[in-house]
């Protein structure tokens, strides 16, 4: 992308990443110092802030569980109308732009006001997480796919999610804002065939200095959160490739031996 794809007038929706400044993308931070004005989200991490210079106007559109400063309308006609002055805007959003980031809206309102917006990605909570706890979210032999879940509801509600195909012992599980929905994640899980036993990884602050990590099981998934997360963001991986690097590799050559030596039978006594 050339470095001329700013006019005034432009909107970039950009990835923050997890908190980090320098999990940003170079694109993001070229962005963010050419902006004349930036919207950002509350989960956006204070080094990522610093970033935006000096007399660039600054709006916080943040929502945090229980805490929305504005909805999502208002903050589709700020945009609009910022763009529609000539400023160059920055929609700065956590973690990854297309990941439970409501997107869809604020494109869709953008292109109908003839505005031209563009996406820059970053890096997703999940990611961030993994890395941190040095794991992989598909571990060959012991996870085949990674689900990406939102556990979020309105106030009162319960999370509608399909439990029958998320309870797969050869998925990793990642669950978004999963703090308050940890009860009915077990319930679910487990209520349709998850081992209680399946691994757990409980990441808080993923990527800023105050992050806290805790291994556990899905069982007691509950409890566990209650002790690590207070109310800061939480993420919460699931799965059998959520334990630590080298012991997932010798459990997966096991694995992968097995079938090996049942396949090598079959075709014997064939």
């Amino acid at each position: 992308m050339p470095a001329d794809d700013f006019a005034p007038g432009t909107v970039w929706l950009v990835g923050a990443g997890p908190g980090d400044p320098e999990l940003l993308t170079r694109r993001a931070e070229r962005l963010l110092r050419s902006a004349t004005i930036v919207f950002y989200d509350a989960l956006v991490g204070p080094g990522v802030l610093d970033l935006i210079p000096e007399g660039v106007v600054r709006v916080s559109v943040g929502k945090r569980s229980g805490r929305h400063s504005r909805d999502q309308g208002t903050i589709d006609q700020l945009l609009v109308r910022a763009a529609e002055d000539g400023e160059r805007v920055v929609r700065l959003k956590g973690g990854d732009p297309a990941m439970f980031g409501r997107l869809a809206e604020e494109m869709a309102a953008l292109t109908a006001a003839g505005i031209t917006a563009r996406i820059c990605p970053g890096i997703t909570a999940a990611s961030a997480a993994a890395a941190a706890a040095g794991i992989s979210l598909s571990l060959r032999g012991l996870a085949r796919r990674v689900q990406f879940v939102t556990a979020h509801a309105a106030k009162g509600e319960a999370i509608d999610l399909e439990w029958r195909t998320l309870a797969d012992s050869r998925s990793t599980l990642a669950f978004y804002m999963g703090r308050a929905a940890a009860p009915e994640i077990v319930r679910g899980l487990t209520g349709h065939g998850l081992a209680g036993s399946t691994p757990v990884l409980i990441a808080c602050d993923v990527s800023l200095p105050t992050e806290r990590l805790l291994r556990t099981r899905l069982d007691l998934l509950t409890l566990a959160v209650e002790a690590i997360s207070d109310d800061r963001p939480t993420m919460i991986l699931i799965g059998d490739a959520i334990i630590d690097a080298n012991q997932g590799v010798a459990t997966a050559r096991k694995i992968e031996v097995g079938a090996g030596d049942a396949a090598f039978g079959s075709g014997a006594r064939s």
